[in-house]
């Protein structure tokens, strides 16, 4: 522990986040575990939780808080998932009600445990949350339901406002950082998307040892696909047992990638050190 604060205490300045706190922070917080719910604020370390749950709103996490992959970017546990919740799509739509939520984020683990990967779930809980909060607008974080078009289907034919699924970093750098996950079958989805809904989003992180032409790459390669909007962030290490920063980048080199991203033809690129791809993801819905 004293090792990973020391590693908190050498983060450049533009990475200090401030403690979550303030009563908007402690309601979200409070409805979450009264409900049984995950978010992936909590389960992900996500250094913007404060900001977002000080404006009432929050990323959710279905189909539990273990997955069955280990990537080596993310502090979500991993391991043997316990079986799904079959009454976790009417507590999310009821705790989105209380909260007022009007952007709602809907991420998940991965359930290559499950024969539908957690379509199913996935397509029932869109349902539910539009039926109790119509006015809610959904975004979904989707995995890559190892590339069968039939689940992605079920999460499209449910109809949530935006479908994300993010390549996380570079072709190169894919199997160092993702576990069973390929690039080119996170293209194929994203492109599936693309052609068949409305808005189709994916994000990447920096640090990790990419080269600026392998960025520059990466955003061709999702403007292939059909993706109008893209995130760009700042890996951080959750622990020192997940794969260390290569590099901070610095603000300013962030700026330079939006500019770039929207003169190749993005809609919207939301870039700075902090981003995440649910962060002030109510913007990027009328992309």
């Amino acid at each position: 522990m004293a090792h990973e604060l020391k590693e908190r205490e050498r983060l450049p300045k533009w990475m200090k986040m401030k403690m979550p706190k303030g009563e908007s922070y402690s309601k979200v917080k409070n409805l979450v575990n009264t409900n049984g719910l995950h978010t992936i604020c909590t389960s992900g370390n996500c250094p913007n939780i404060g900001e977002c749950w000080n404006r009432g709103t929050a990323t959710f996490m279905i189909l539990g808080n273990i997955c069955t992959r280990k990537c080596k970017f993310c502090a979500v546990p991993n391991g043997r998932p316990l079986p799904p919740d079959e009454n976790e799509p009417e507590k999310l739509a009821e705790t989105i009600r209380i909260m007022g939520v009007k952007h709602a984020v809907i991420t998940s683990v991965d359930r290559d445990d499950l024969d539908d990967q957690g379509a199913g779930i996935w397509a029932r809980t869109i349902t539910e949350v539009k039926r109790m909060n119509p006015e809610t607008r959904i975004e979904v974080l989707i995995p890559d339901f190892r590339g069968k078009t039939e689940l992605i289907q079920q999460v499209i034919d449910a109809g949530p406002d935006v479908i994300s699924h993010n390549l996380e970093t570079t072709e190169r750098l894919t199997p160092f950082v993702r576990f069973a996950s390929k690039y080119r079958r996170s293209l194929e989805v994203l492109q599936y998307v693309a052609a068949n809904f409305k808005v189709a989003k994916s994000g990447i992180m920096l640090g990790l040892g990419e080269t600026q032409d392998e960025i520059l790459q990466t955003m061709d390669d999702l403007l292939v696909a059909g993706v109008k909007v893209m995130t760009i962030g700042q890996y951080l290490a959750p622990t020192t047992r997940h794969m260390p920063v290569v590099e901070y980048i610095q603000p300013e080199k962030f700026v330079e990638y939006r500019n770039i991203g929207i003169r190749k033809g993005f809609k919207f690129v939301e870039s700075s050190p902090l981003v995440r791809s649910s962060y002030r993801a109510e913007d990027h819905v009328n992309a």
